[in-house]
């Protein structure tokens, strides 16, 4: 599935030597040794600095390590799933990351269930990088059947799926528990005057985007401040900073120095289920459930 330096170099440089590393493994230092080098040459990038104090990875090496261990998980991950679909061609594949996360479609589906009961699913959790995001959302229904999270209809061109939305979730703000209107139950956007607000960058949503534009017109005292993908280090940042982040509600558990709280505007997002332009029987059975559940409960 993959190429088995990979395990080599992870363990190398979990151990910090390649004699530790080659009694982890069972094989010679001189052995692994010669993986790493293979590996380095293959892909033309220096994975380790050599110090007296041991093997320290470069700053290549430590994102490579990264997307290595997503590259060995993932495979492993792909060979159980496809034993599973062997086994039980109704299990779909829900892709779960702190920035996806799938309690919304959790809470419904033992409505779902009651219509399609059949119907099994499988929580498969991923790191949410951009890498990772762009390729699962470009090939939904291969190793991930759907993700549950925010949207704007501007992805459907673009990542070449489809999305049902289950309904609009209200723009908030997280804030870090020291930040002085974290004691507040609810914000009004003249709070927010004086403060740097992080918003996803122009172009990432139009509904963002339409908030953008209100404040920028009409509240110049709020400094915008632009990043370009959510993920944890943007949690972080939001904490370690004490600026405040653009958030939904279904991101409260993303950090736990951090508070979500609502805001007296009336902007909000998509919040759905993205899955594949040409989605398959059971993704749509899934699908016509959802719809019936939705309109049951409007």
């Amino acid at each position: 599935m993959y190429n088995s330096q990979l395990d080599t170099f992870i363990c190398v440089a979990d151990a910090g030597s390649f004699n530790k590393a080659a009694e982890e493994l069972y094989i010679t230092p001189t052995a692994v040794i010669k993986q790493i080098n293979l590996l380095e040459k293959s892909i033309d990038i220096k994975l380790f600095e050599r110090t007296h104090r041991g093997l320290v990875l470069t700053n290549a090496g430590r994102s490579f390590y990264n997307d290595a261990k997503y590259i060995i998980q993932y495979s492993s991950e792909s060979i159980a799933r496809a034993k599973n679909v062997m086994q039980d061609d109704a299990t779909i594949r829900i892709g779960s990351s702190p920035m996806t996360p799938t309690q919304l479609l959790v809470d419904l589906w033992p409505k779902i269930h009651k219509i399609y009961p059949d119907i099994k699913f499988q929580l498969i959790p991923f790191e949410n990088t951009p890498e990772n995001a762009r390729e699962i959302l470009n090939n939904l229904g291969q190793n991930i059947d759907v993700v549950a999270g925010i949207f704007d209809e501007s992805y459907f061109n673009i990542k070449h799926c489809k999305g049902l939305e289950i309904c609009k979730t209200p723009i908030c703000c997280a804030l870090s528990l020291n930040h002085p209107l974290a004691a507040k139950e609810k914000l009004c956007i003249e709070d927010l005057h004086g403060e740097n607000l992080m918003l996803i960058r122009r172009g990432w949503s139009s509904y963002v985007d339409r908030l953008r534009d209100e404040i920028w017109t009409n509240h110049p005292e709020i400094n915008i401040v632009d990043f370009n993908f959510y993920n944890v280090d943007v949690f972080n940042r939001c904490q370690n900073s004490n600026d405040i982040l653009m958030a939904i509600n279904a991101w409260s558990g993303v950090h736990p120095l951090l508070k979500i709280v609502p805001v007296e505007w009336e902007y909000s997002v998509p919040y759905g289920l993205l899955h594949s332009d040409s989605p398959s029987d059971n993704i749509k059975k899934l699908l016509s459930a959802l719809h019936t559940v939705i309109e049951n409960e409007l």
